[in-house]
């Protein structure tokens, strides 16, 4: 919820004061990032063979993770659940605006696996990050998998 103050008399340039708070406060408020790109790692391809590799997915609501269970090929097919959730939740694909579930199901099985894995880390841990290990010098480190950077590259 947003809630909106009317301008003090008090008020200083690029401070804003809560009504009753007494405390200024910066102006720049910490702002819940709602969309994260990411890039597939091999590409849905359409009826036109054309590759969709970058997208974004946004984060769910109560809403995204309740309808689906209304829907009938869910009921009949409880793997269907992730089908219809992520095609809820991808609001791009390439140049595709509309995904809906006949795309997600079109996607091949490792770029499905890599969108569960996306939809679980920005809604269950609230980042991008995974924790990964140089199979060389064996440094850990994170990548953030939103970077549409691919592994193995720099």
């Amino acid at each position: 919820m947003r809630r909106a103050f009317a301008p003090s008399a008090r008020q200083e340039e690029g401070t804003f004061q809560e009504p009753g708070s007494g405390t200024a406060r910066d102006e720049s408020r910490e702002t819940l990032r709602t969309e994260f790109a990411f890039e597939l790692p091999r590409g849905y391809v359409d009826e036109s063979g054309t590759v969709h590799r970058s997208g974004v997915m946004r984060l769910a609501t109560a809403r995204d993770e309740l309808i689906p269970l209304r829907d009938d090929r869910v009921r009949e097919n409880s793997a269907y659940l992730s089908v219809v959730l992520i095609s809820r939740v991808i609001t791009r694909l390439g140049t595709i605006d509309d995904v809906h579930p006949g795309v997600v199901e079109d996607l091949f099985a490792s770029d499905l696996a890599f969108l569960q894995d996306f939809y679980r880390r920005i809604n269950a841990e609230g980042h991008t990050r995974a924790a990964v290990t140089c199979p060389s010098c064996h440094e850990n480190f994170a990548v953030d998998l939103s970077g549409g950077g691919r592994l193995g590259e720099s």
